[in-house]
């Protein structure tokens, strides 16, 4: 038993001598908690979010903390700006008389770029993540540094010193990784040397955990996909703590590419009826899943087929409370089963946030702005990279780089880039010759474009007549999408990855070296200090313009099904990805970065020349 006395405080929290019960006050406690991410709602909508969460009849929030979120270089941390704010997210949670379960990794998965770890790690060519001191000091060294910061953070918000944090978590489904008692310890004592003393939990499957031992000393377990029946499973194997269904999924996550968003069939009726029967305690993954804005939605790669699959830029998850913060049918259907096991009427739902849409005539008609090619920073100079380096090499962690390299006599042939991550537009000088894609593309989608997937590149057999043949530029222009935060393939970095080579019509390979390297990051610095020129409005890689004027303010999704693949910024905020492959068309936009007046919305595509409209809706489908 793991007891935290805190009647100083009003409240202790502990379990059970026979590990059946989670006791608050010493008395059997059912947790039932919805799970949300700050880093994946606008801070505004906080507090709306968490009310959301307390009229469906939660006691508690679930919440991971992403890690690469907060420290995006070395030792340079941000708890403080914009949705980043962890301790005040956790005290809106108990002013609104919410339970916090902390989910702070290191690595959390979460559909989040590497699982919530830093980028910089994989410029370490050998780096090993989630491995001990002993595997790799590299990486726990880092995460060591991530805990002294975070630590005195949430010490005082637990609920030892008066604060709502039950319980921490130590990693996330570490047994469906590898079997490392080790590493899950030193972990565990790398929060307790920063005087957090837990209680702590894992997270599993229920096979993973059988198979690996991934529980921690003294630490409560939580089931993936877990139930009643697993718990009871789970008490018989191991009796000495209590165990909960950690992540009870009313929805599920969504692909680039796939037919239709992910888990709209899913009812979780039984289970919660069951769980609540039982007074067995359970989170919901996810209550509301909000948007990964920016760069930061992750990938999978198929187990079967080993196809990269990134995921799209919404985390709506088809969750009770949608992307936009709407209680949905199933919320209601939800909220009736819990309510039914209360002695206290639920709370009313908060007032739904306004939402705003224009269409047909109104329709947003942006304008080109100015091209990628007329905003290249200075080159790494060619001498610095032989062969092309992924981004990390080069200190980038998101975003786009251009490889250049000049040919001389260039005859055309065939290019082979062997490992582009994940999608490049390729051009001999001016001209668009193709591109490639690490993710699979519908053939109606990639054939108009001549994208190839796990195939060599043809190019024309004549440069443009405007070019000398002795001195061509043969661009390659990278986007790398998300990084794969779930399995073994992690190790994801971005950019090209092996050397790049052109066979000749003769059938002679060449293997092209001596590239320059312009970083393309695409952060805000880079957006303000667009110039606005176009030199060459036919060549691919544009920026487009509208200002979109308001007298009323509300949470809005621009339409981009007209357009091809590519980003939105509005008033500087980086919306997400878009991609014409769907099922994904529009991306979200939440009031708070929105204001009366002018609005200025930034596009880029990687493919489009001509500007086409973008029509304003109010839901996600």
């Amino acid at each position: 038993m793991q007891s935290m006395d805190t009647r100083e405080f009003g409240h202790t929290f502990s379990f059970s001598q026979d590990g059946e019960s989670f006791l608050l006050d010493g008395e059997p406690f059912q947790i039932r908690s919805g799970e949300m991410h700050p880093a994946r709602i606008p801070a505004e909508y906080w507090q709306h979010r968490i009310q959301m969460a307390r009229a469906m009849g939660m006691n508690c929030i679930a919440l991971y903390v992403m890690w690469n979120y907060h420290e995006t270089s070395p030792g340079v941390f941000d708890f403080r700006t914009e949705n980043r704010d962890i301790e005040a997210f956790v005290r809106l949670c108990q002013q609104e008389r919410m339970w916090v379960l902390l989910r702070p990794g290191p690595y959390i998965c979460g559909e989040w770029d590497l699982g919530g770890i830093p980028s910089y790690l994989l410029s370490y060519p050998d780096i090993q993540l989630r491995t001990d001191s002993a595997n790799d000091p590299r990486y726990m060294a880092a995460v060591a540094r991530y805990i002294r910061e975070l630590s005195p953070r949430i010490a005082p918000l637990l609920v030892s010193n008066g604060g709502p944090i039950l319980m921490i978590q130590i990693e996330n489904e570490f047994g469906s990784y590898a079997s490392n008692p080790a590493y899950l310890e030193e972990i565990r004592q790398l929060w307790i040397r920063e005087g957090v003393q837990g209680p702590f939990y894992t997270e599993d499957g229920i096979k993973q955990l059988e198979q690996n031992r991934t529980n921690v000393t003294g630490g409560a377990i939580a089931l993936s996909n877990g139930d009643a029946e697993q718990i009871a499973a789970v008490r018989q194997e191991f009796p000495a703590v209590p165990a909960m269904a950690g992540e009870v999924y009313p929805g599920w996550l969504t692909h680039w590419g796939d037919e239709t968003f992910k888990g709209t069939a899913a009812d979780i009726s039984g289970t919660l009826d069951a769980l609540m029967q039982l007074k067995l305690s359970f989170n919901l993954y996810v209550i509301h899943g909000g948007t990964s804005f920016g760069f930061y939605a992750g990938a999978n790669v198929d187990a079967d087929s080993g196809e990269y699959q990134p995921d799209i830029t919404s985390y709506d998850y088809a969750a009770p409370i949608s992307e936009q913060g709407v209680a949905t049918s199933k919320y209601m259907k939800y909220r009736g089963v819990i309510a039914r096991y209360l002695s206290a009427p639920l709370p009313e739902l908060p007032k739904p946030v306004p939402t705003i849409s224009r269409k047909g005539g109104q329709a947003l008609m942006p304008e080109l702005c100015t091209s990628i090619w007329d905003n290249l920073p200075a080159a790494l100079p060619a001498e610095q990279t032989v062969d092309p380096q992924p981004f990390e090499s080069y200190g980038q962690a998101f975003g786009f780089a251009l490889y250049r390299k000049k040919l001389q006599g260039y005859r055309g042939g065939v290019l082979d880039i062997k490992d582009v991550h994940d999608y490049a537009t390729v051009f001999v000088g001016e001209q668009y010759v193709g591109g490639v894609s690490r993710a699979f593309m519908p053939e109606h989608r990639a054939q108009p474009l001549n994208v190839t997937h796990h195939a060599p590149l043809a190019l024309p057999f004549s440069p443009p007549s405007s070019l000398p043949d002795s001195d061509v530029s043969l661009d390659i222009l990278v986007e790398g999408m998300g990084r794969v935060n779930y399995g073994h393939a992690m190790i994801d970095r971005k950019g090209i990855l092996e050397p790049v080579t052109l066979e000749d019509a003769g059938g002679s390979s060449d293997t092209l070296t001596g590239w320059e390297v312009f970083l393309l990051p695409m952060d805000t610095a880079f957006i303000e200090n667009l110039r606005t020129v176009c030199a060459n409005p036919r060549k691919a890689g544009l920026f487009f313009k509208a200002s979109l004027p308001l007298d009323t303010i509300g949470d809005t999704y621009l339409d981009m099904r007209n357009w091809t693949k590519g980003v939105v910024w509005v008033n500087g905020h980086n919306l997400g990805r878009y991609w014409n492959i769907g099922p994904q068309k529009r991306l979200y936009c939440p009031a708070p970065w929105l204001r009366l007046g002018d609005n200025e919305v930034i596009i880029f595509d990687l493919h489009q020349m001509e500007a086409k409209p973008v029509e304003l809706a109010r839901t996600l489908s």
